[in-house]
């Protein structure tokens, strides 16, 4: 997967389904987001879209977080890819997997080369 991928917003009807949730992984930000609590900034949830060359430091977190914080939802957009080691640990804690019709536009007028996932932990 190009660094390009990684530059895609969330598609906005996502983006409104979450508005209330924490964004630790906004577009083009600087801070070091991996490094926060993501829970001190929620009592609802975390969304998360990472980038897609490396999402794996992100998932991780995103367990993390969840074991840290059981009340705490946290959601992520990701590539639907059954076969890599990341899908596998979502598997494994828990994760509800919500495939999405279709493919998405990530704001940019033309569809995804891969189908995408919304997993909750």
């Amino acid at each position: 997967m190009s660094k390009e991928s990684d530059n895609y917003r969330t598609d906005k009807w996502l983006i409104d389904l979450f508005r209330s949730y924490y964004d630790p992984c906004p577009f083009k930000s600087d801070r070091d987001l991996l490094g926060e609590n993501w829970a001190e900034h929620t009592k609802i949830g975390v969304y998360v879209n990472p980038p897609y060359s490396n999402p794996k430091p992100w998932i991780m977190k995103a367990i993390q977080t969840k074991k840290t914080d059981q009340n705490l939802n946290v959601v992520m957009l990701l590539k639907h890819d059954s076969s890599t080691e990341w899908f596998r640990l979502l598997h494994e804690h828990g994760a509800q997997f919500l495939m999405i019709n279709g493919r998405l536009k990530f704001n940019t007028g033309k569809s995804a080369p891969f189908p995408s996932v919304l997993v909750i932990l």
